[in-house]
């Protein structure tokens, strides 16, 4: 199974909008499976995103884990990535040219390219955003 960014996106906005802050029922996002959505959390969890719990046993058909709560991490990467046409210069200006495995890269661009909205940056050290 591939890593969708677009999906650990919609993750991270559908835990941020329940009320306490902790997860305290199922995910579900239109168009993915369960599966889909467990191992992006499994993902998710190995990249500091998420506070996680591993649910994978042997009959899982990937690795499988449920969220807890948003990590500091999560929440810098969700504010980062928060405005739609930020988030789709980022996905065709860094996302596709690199193949689709530069989380780092994305994050660095998506904080760039929001300092730069703002005016905290000038536009010839933010990577052309």
């Amino acid at each position: 199974m591939k890593r969708d960014l677009d999906l650990v996106r919609k993750i991270l906005l559908a835990i941020e909008a329940m009320d306490n802050g902790r997860v305290d029922c199922d995910i579900e996002i239109s168009g993915f499976t369960k599966d889909q959505i467990g191992y992006h959390v499994f993902l998710m969890g190995q990249a500091d995103l998420l506070k996680v719990v591993d649910i994978s046993n042997l009959d899982s058909k990937s690795p499988q884990a449920e969220p807890i709560h948003l990590t500091w991490a999560g929440h810098e990467f969700l504010d980062a990535s928060r405005d739609e046409d930020l988030w789709s210069k980022a996905k065709s200006k860094v996302l596709k040219p690199a193949g689709g495995f530069a989380f780092d890269i994305l994050l660095e661009w998506l904080k760039a390219a929001v300092k730069q909205k703002i005016g905290l940056l000038l536009p010839s050290s933010a990577g052309h955003v």
